[in-house]
């Protein structure tokens, strides 16, 4: 990863706009100039034979740089020999156009390239993209924030994707006396919540899989709860919103089992119909409901701002920044909530109710599982306007797929077939980062060829209704009333002690080589002689030996 730069040559900007357009290119370039390289890592040009490069034009005449404002390359980069004799800005520049596994690579270079790239910023860039802002844990502190880069941080998540493939237990939840409709996992607090059918909404430590405490009955059947650090909420049948805010100096944030308390507790309608999913962001509330409308609400003032109607049942929403996704019936909307106005739809996303939904960190991937039993993969983009296309489609169940959870790079869903399965979508993702549009052609080929499912997670009854996905952990919850997490931790456990004894592998072959290079180095004629010598012996032993033969064999004849 070495270039070269001749101190001779000239860069303008202004002059090479020009020329293109002056001289197109339609002829084949002379390549003669360009000598063969000795050394393949570095890019060498010679200064005479470029000189008579910038002489040549496609009519054989000559090209003169007149342009005075031109500077010389030996002026902005004296002595620049290779790519590490740039400026860090520079350099900086260039590290700032590859992806992780490049920019790692670079990073193995030399030692000023380490620092160069270990320290980037585009790591932050990286991370936030793919799992937003890091979750610190309730033991660690403000302290442990910055003991890690963002480098780190990105290995580190980037292992820890790996687990759901390997070794996984399961832990299962009983308390529920009806089937389990929604399950929401607060990562940051290791909690877990469920509730469905019994009216009653539980809260888990998620780790120990044991039951913190239980609501009182809240009057109606609980199709959707969400919560975050400072709120909880659930949505039921009666249209209500009940909501919980959280307790200063409580390590389980949320007090369930005291009686009502306004200033803790709170209840918001509107809606006209039964309420089937809710989410929430920093400043704003969402719910959706079978009235074909979702609010938008103020979580300070609780009261609505705005209301986007439909077509038909609202199913399942996700918001991003101004931006909510829903799906309607057998539509996906994308919706601006300031204003709002409707940015995108695509009708007939599946053959029946889109009843699921699912979106990145980023708002750009939305993904949808339907009454058919499919799930596709959206793309978003923004050129002159808001526009959906389908970038994937999988049919990985024989059932309507009830929900669905995205933590990059797995897609997880749960089926009314009782299964799960598990996506992986980084093939499908572009190497850029700028998602760019596609000729429709294009799409169609790339929307028909996919791998299947990378795993499929078997062992229960029918109809799994809800999925969620947090801390190497998989929790699905159905019809039997009983919630099941599954454990991947195990498996990282594993990886680290297969990564730690490859490590010590690596350093002990490299300590040998070290070894090796240096006693080559140290040895004199002698022992070359010796070497020699003994191995003429082994030739000679070896001759001696057949000759023997032939004599015994001669006796014998």
């Amino acid at each position: 990863m070495e270039f070269e730069c001749q101190r001779g040559t000239k860069i303008g900007l202004e002059d090479c706009s020009i020329d293109c357009v002056d001289y197109p290119c339609r002829e084949k370039v002379d390549t003669s100039f360009i000598e063969p390289l000795k050394n393949p890592k570095s890019f060498i040009f010679d200064s005479e034979k470029q000189k008579s490069l910038w002489r040549l034009d496609r009519k054989g005449g000559s090209l003169s740089l007149k342009c005075e404002e031109l500077l010389a390359v030996n002026e902005v980069l004296p002595d620049c020999r290779s790519i590490t004799d740039l400026p860090p800005a520079l350099i900086s520049e260039i590290l700032n156009c590859l992806e992780p596994k490049e920019l790692g690579v670079v990073s193995c270079v030399n030692a000023s390239l380490y620092c160069l790239a270990s320290e980037h910023h585009v790591w932050k860039e990286f991370y936030c993209e793919r799992w937003g802002q890091p979750i610190l844990l309730a033991p660690l502190g403000a302290e442990h924030a910055d003991e890690k880069s963002w480098k780190e941080l990105f290995v580190e998540r980037e292992f820890r994707s790996k687990t759901f493939m390997g070794r996984y237990s399961i832990d299962t939840l009983y308390g529920h006396t009806e089937a389990v409709r929604t399950v929401s996992v607060l990562c940051s607090k290791k909690l877990l919540f469920t509730s469905g059918y019994d009216q009653i909404v539980r809260m888990w430590d998620l780790e120990e899989g044991l039951s913190i405490a239980s609501s009182r009955p809240l009057g109606c059947t609980i199709r959707a709860v969400a919560a975050d650090s400072r709120l909880l909420i659930a949505g039921g049948t009666d249209g209500f919103i009940h909501g919980w805010r959280a307790e200063d100096g409580n390590p389980h944030l949320f007090d369930l089992k005291s009686p009502q308390n306004q200033n803790m507790e709170f209840r918001v309608w509107e809606h006209e119909g039964p309420i089937t999913c809710l989410a929430l962001d920093l400043n704003k509330m969402y719910s959706g409901s079978w009235d074909m409308s979702i609010r938008v609400w103020d979580r300070s003032s609780l009261k609505c701002l705005k209301v986007l109607m439909h077509n038909d049942w609202v199913w399942s929403l996700a918001p991003h920044d101004t931006t909510v996704a829903s799906a309607a019936g057998s539509d996906l909307y994308v919706w601006d909530t300031n204003i709002g106005s409707k940015l995108a739809i695509v009708t007939d996303v599946h053959a029946g109710n889109a009843f699921s939904l699912a979106r990145s960190h980023t708002g750009k991937l939305l993904f949808t599982g339907g009454e058919d039993g499919a799930i596709r993969m959206f793309e978003i983009s923004r050129n002159d306007k808001f526009h959906l296309r389908r970038v994937a489609t999988w049919i990985p169940h024989s059932g309507a797929v009830y929900s669905l959870a995205f933590e990059f790079p797995w897609l997880v869903s749960a089926s009314s077939d009782g299964k799960l399965s598990l996506i992986d979508v980084r093939k499908l993702l572009k190497k850029n980062r700028s998602y760019v549009m596609e000729k429709p052609s294009k799409v169609d080929n790339r929307a028909k060829n996919v791998e299947p499912p990378q795993r499929m997670l078997h062992g229960f009854g029918s109809n799994l209704f809800a999925v969620d996905v947090g801390l190497d952990r998989i929790v699905c919850a159905g019809e039997e009333g009983i919630v099941r997490i599954w454990n991947f931790s195990e498996a990282l456990e594993v990886e680290q002690r297969v990564r730690a004894l490859r490590g010590l592998r690596l350093e002990n072959r490299m300590r040998r080589r070290k070894l090796q290079s240096e006693m080559t180095g140290k040895g004199s004629r002698a022992d070359q002689c010796l070497v020699a010598a003994k191995k003429n012996q082994l030739n000679g032993d070896r001759n001696s030996w057949r000759n023997k033969r032939r004599v015994t064999g001669k006796l014998k004849a």
